[in-house]
């Protein structure tokens, strides 16, 4: 794959956008690069139908110069009424092959490297979902999914998610662990500072957000705390929280791009947000925060 490109354009990111809503359907018909040069970060959620996916990709990837892709939980849902069985690690590599089909990067590709504005970067789509120890302390996670069923805060996940050929989503989460780790130390070194594009956040929950707990076990892994230490990271993208905003931690820049649902956006802000600009980047603050209720992402 070629990585040379001119020094202009964006490095752009949204993620949550959700498009089963018209509204945000509208949105995501209006999203453009505000030059030819520019890239865009989709961290997860795009959709659930494999048709309305499919139709926000071919839009997205005939605008931009280059668009990268990770899922989202939504992305590997099966939702009602939905024509295919696809489920899995099926579903994810069909989603795969439609991304490499347009010329979508996946977290199954090489690393590209940005060149652009505020460049250079290393792109790093990571896929990893959630393995529930991200519960109340002192808890199993029997005794936390309990407390989530007795308190009506289940995500869908449960239902309509599937980890197959994994025996659990658990199991499903480790195994990414692994090879993304592996592929993090073998082809991070030498190259210049990353730009992880996660679809959950690496470090739950996020300075300032307030934190329901016994949804926050849908939200990722305790395994990754450490990761924006551990890696050459310098820009941390993700979603899932319907909560968009900036904080520090440790010098890295924590970017949640989330869209959301239209009742979230609405009250907030009359309209959704554009993507946020990810590079040309600011200069490192102190630590802070938007913070928000945690949604059933």
């Amino acid at each position: 794959m070629q990585d040379f490109q001119p020094e202009s354009g964006r490095l752009l990111a949204i993620s949550d956008t959700h498009v089963r809503f018209p509204e945000n359907r509208d949105h995501l018909a209006s999203v453009r690069p505000t030059s030819p040069d520019d890239w865009l970060l989709l961290a997860g959620d795009v959709g659930e139908r494999l048709s309305e996916i499919e139709w926000a990709l071919t839009l997205l990837a005939k605008r931009f110069a280059r668009v990268v892709w990770t899922p989202g939980n939504h992305e590997l849902r099966i939702p009602p009424g939905d024509p295919t069985d696809l489920r899995g690690e099926q579903r994810y590599r069909h989603l795969v092959a439609l991304c490499r089909s347009l010329g979508i990067l996946t977290p199954e590709d090489p690393y590209a490297i940005w060149r652009g504005q505020g460049g250079p970067a290393t792109i790093v789509p990571v896929f990893l979902l959630y393995d529930y120890s991200l519960r109340p302390e002192g808890m199993s996670k029997q005794e936390s999914l309990a407390g989530a069923f007795a308190s009506g805060r289940v995500s869908p996940d449960e239902a309509r998610l599937f980890s197959d050929p994994y025996f659990s989503t658990e199991a499903w989460c480790h195994a990414r662990l692994r090879y993304t780790e592996q592929r993090l130390r073998q082809e991070l070194p030498g190259r210049p500072p990353a730009i992880f594009v996660t679809h959950y956040p690496l470090d739950f929950p996020p300075p300032g957000f307030a934190v329901d707990p016994f949804y926050a076990q849908w939200c990722g892994t305790t395994a990754t705390r450490d990761w924006h230490r551990r890696f050459p990271v310098e820009t941390v993208v993700y979603g899932h929280l319907h909560s968009p905003g900036t904080h520090w931690d440790d010098g890295v820049r924590f970017e949640e791009v989330s869209v959301g649902r239209p009742e979230e956006w609405q009250p907030r802000d009359g309209a959704p947000a554009p993507p946020r600009c990810i590079l040309p980047g600011p200069a490192p603050v102190g630590t802070g925060s938007t913070s928000s209720h945690l949604s059933h992402a």
